[in-house]
Formats: structure tokens, C-alpha cells, sequence
């Protein structure tokens, strides 16, 4: 516990800064936990099999060309060049052709690599864009599945009986959930009544927190679920106690994703 709450402080001493500042800072901190968190991705690919290196690179390249295309927001719309899109599709499926073994290269790999570019890509472009918007705004949307994530492990702790989903995440229960999502809802919209807009619509506030609260939590489910097929415990070890990027990001990211339905 001990390492965990170290580890933890030690991440906020470095994040609660980048985030106050935004603008390039912030940008930056973002590309370099987007470049940690596709190693993560390919990492945990290679338990099961390892991706060429030379096809590890383009990867490398390809996240970089996505948030750069997203530093700089103008419209608050997220943007992907069709050009960079086709790009993607044929510098990861030409190599199936000349890689003639499975075992080294396959299709399967190649749309796995697509899928998961597309997907940090644009969860990532969503951090930089949200923070854009505003700080505030940012900090909601943190405070959602933080607070969710929290009560949720209290309540389990203390009143958790049903499992929620035993072969994904053993640990997680219905009464945790409930919790979790209750205080999480509290917390989010009293941010957003007292901070962002006093006169948004109580229910409509209440139904978007609801709906964020529980999505981060399947969300985080998702992510139990891809480290449970490929055996894993945590994504990484690089935050002793947590495990990885993705391990803390989880929720938060299908948080931003589920934002975007209400961003307007």
C-alpha cells in the first residue's frame, strides 16, 4: 500500500501541473503518455507474439502523425486526413504479403495494430481537445471516473457480495458498482452545477453523469478483458502499485469517448 500511495503522488506531481498549464505542455505530456501507452499495446501483443520491429516503428510514426494533426485544435472537431487513413490501412496490410509466415506477421495482426492506433489515437486527441475547450471542462470529466473508481472499491470493500463480472475481474461486484456509480454522479454534477454552468438542466446533468459513470466502468472492464486474454495482470509495471498507462486510463478513456455524444 505503502508503493501504491508513492507511485501515486508521484504521478499527480507530474500530471496536475501539465494539466493546469495546457497548451503545449500539456500537448506534449499527452504525446509522450500516447507513445508509452501504444508500448504497452504492442507489449502485451507479444506475450502471444511478438510484431516486427521494422512494423513496430511505423506504428511509432503513425501515433505521432495522428496528435500532431490534433495539437492544435481550430474547430473542436476531431480530424483524421482521409490521406493518413488510407496510409494506415496500406502500411499494415502490405506487409501480410511479403511477411509468407503467420507466426511473423498476419492479418490479424495488422488490424489489430489499425484498430488499436485508431482507437489511442483518438482517445488521446480527445485529451488535448477537451483541455482546449476548457480546464474545468477537463477536470469533470476526470472527476467522474476518479470519484466512480474510488467509491466503487470502498463499497465493494465494505458491502460486496455479488460478483459483477467474476471471469473478467474477480474483484469487482454489483454493490461496488452501485456505489461507484451513485457517488460518482454526486460528485460529477455538483463540479459541474457549482463550477461550469449553475443553470444547465439538473436532469440532464444527472443523466449525462449517470451515463459517463457507468461507461467508465465497463470501460475498465474492457481493458480487464483484453489483459485477462493475453494472461496478464496489469498492462506494465512502470507505476508500482497501479501497473501501467492504459491500467489508469481505462475508464477515462471510454469516459472522453462517451463525452463526445454531449460535447455540443
Amino acid at each position: 500500500m505503502k508503493i501504491r500511495i508513492i507511485s501515486a503522488i508521484v504521478a499527480l506531481a507530474i500530471v496536475i501541473p501539465l494539466i493546469i498549464m495546457g497548451g503545449t505542455a500539456f500537448n506534449v505530456g499527452v504525446y509522450i503518455i500516447s507513445l508509452i501507452a501504444l508500448k504497452e499495446f504492442l507489449d502485451i501483443k507479444a506475450t502471444k507474439k511478438q510484431i516486427p520491429i521494422f512494423i513496430q516503428l511505423i506504428a511509432y510514426i503513425f501515433i505521432t502523425v495522428i496528435l500532431i494533426a490534433n495539437s492544435k485544435d481550430i474547430s473542436n472537431v476531431f480530424t483524421l486526413d482521409y490521406r493518413v487513413l488510407s496510409a494506415l490501412f496500406i502500411a499494415f496490410l502490405i506487409p501480410t504479403v511479403f511477411y509468407h509466415e503467420r507466426s511473423k506477421y498476419s492479418i490479424n495482426d495488422a488490424f489489430y495494430l489499425i484498430g488499436g492506433l485508431l482507437f489511442l489515437g483518438i482517445s488521446m486527441s480527445l485529451l488535448i481537445l477537451v483541455r482546449s475547450i476548457s480546464l474545468n471542462m477537463l477536470v469533470f470529466l476526470l472527476l467522474i471516473p476518479i470519484a466512480t473508481d474510488i467509491f466503487a472499491y470502498i463499497t465493494g470493500l465494505l458491502i460486496g457480495k455479488h460478483k459483477l463480472l467474476e471471469e473478467i475481474s474477480p474483484k469487482k461486484t454489483v454493490e461496488g458498482m452501485v456505489g461507484g456509480t451513485l457517488m460518482g454522479v454526486f460528485i460529477g454534477a455538483m463540479f459541474h452545477h457549482t463550477v461550469i454552468d449553475p443553470t444547465f438542466s439538473k436532469i440532464e446533468i444527472l443523466a449525462i453523469c449517470t451515463f459517463l459513470s457507468l461507461l467508465g466502468q465497463y470501460g475498465d472492464l474492457v481493458f480487464s478483458a483484453i489483459k485477462r486474454y493475453f494472461g496478464k495482470k496489469d498492462f506494465s509495471n512502470l507505476m508500482p502499485g497501479h501497473g501501467g498507462i492504459l491500467d489508469r486510463l481505462d475508464s477515462i478513456i471510454f469516459v472522453l469517448l462517451g463525452f463526445m455524444f454531449f460535447i455540443y
